[in-house]
């Protein structure tokens, strides 16, 4: 489902010259961390074949749009080699300034084809008002059988039908997604950008949330 309209690059520039609470790199950590640590696990055994062991090469770990970065924060745990990327020029600084590699830029700023174990857009898809090039170029920088995970709302839920019942969905007031996704929708959207849905589950972290994990063809 398509949200009316979408900004422009002048109007992002305003929505991102600005850090909403909770989203600073570094916030909320001890708590993020639990929460991300089940997402890390289970595409860590998704991988064909696991490349996270001792002594191998730290696998790469691309993470589009990494907010208060404790996704990149736990990968480290485990292993990976992570880069993050963020429109906020102060939140790349912020996770700079803590040691970890990070990039102003979108996923198109990114050039290193081929380069990836990993991808992931974690309650991003729903930002970017064309998703298939975006899940396209996610395709390009991984690796032959790599994994892309993705996490948004879901509008075919018990929950969701819900809220909208009692007219209490926040979702709809959201100005800066462009897009409401069904389960059947995105592993649709996902078949036609080249990779195949390996992984279904709820999504601990937002209200109606689902997290996918699915390997380029």
């Amino acid at each position: 489902m398509f949200a009316e309209g979408y900004f422009n690059r002048a109007a992002e520039a305003l929505l991102f010259a600005s850090t909403p609470p909770g989203q600073l790199p570094g916030d909320d950590v001890e708590r993020q961390r639990a929460l991300w640590a089940g997402v890390v696990e289970c595409v860590t055994a998704h991988l064909d074949p696991a490349p996270v062991r001792a002594g191998a090469a730290p696998a790469r770990w691309l993470d589009v749009g990494f907010g208060n970065g404790s996704l990149l924060f736990t990968a480290a745990e485990w292993g990976y080699r992570p880069l993050g990327l963020d429109l906020r020029a102060a939140s790349v600084a912020k996770l700079k300034a803590l040691g970890f590699d990070a990039r102003c830029c979108d996923i198109f700023g990114i050039e290193e084809a081929a380069a990836f174990q990993v991808v992931s857009l974690a309650d991003v898809l729903e930002h970017i008002a064309f998703p298939r090039p975006a899940l396209e170029r996610a395709a390009q920088l991984l690796q032959p059988r790599g994994l892309l995970f993705v996490s948004t709302p879901n509008i075919d839920t018990a929950v969701w039908r819900a809220l909208d019942a009692q007219q209490a969905n926040p979702y709809w007031g959201e100005l800066e997604h462009y897009h409401c996704f069904s389960r059947a929708r995105l592993y649709a959207l996902l078949q036609e950008c080249g990779f195949e849905p390996l992984h279904y589950d709820v999504s601990p972290r937002y209200r109606c949330g689902m997290d996918v994990i699915a390997r380029k063809r």
